[in-house]
């Protein structure tokens, strides 16, 4: 396990950094006990948490339904749970 994310009941929580108005949504590394994930989209009105939850549903192959912003809606810093997945597949969005 990583400080990052871990397993829950019906899924995995992830620690996340998210950094709006990027030229594109992208995992950018692990920045201490977070991922750190840039999103194409503004702070305005939710739209980056919108748009985070569709990358990671991308990223991880689950519905977006299956995504949900649970700590931090309004900040940079969130707890998203991702319903449906374990830790392997996770692991794969930090890269090698």
């Amino acid at each position: 396990m990583s400080a990052w994310w871990r397993d829950v009941a019906d899924g995995v929580r992830l620690d996340l950094v998210v950094t709006p108005r990027a030229s594109r949504s992208e995992v950018a590394g692990v920045a201490g006990d977070r991922l750190r994930v840039r999103v194409a989209a503004p702070p305005v009105d939710g739209e980056a948490n919108a748009e985070l939850v569709r990358f990671l549903a991308r990223a991880l192959d689950v519905p977006r339904a299956s995504v949900e912003v649970v700590a931090g809606a309004s900040g940079r810093r969130k707890t998203a749970l991702v319903r449906g997945v374990g830790g392997d597949a996770v692991r794969r969005l930090a890269g090698p």
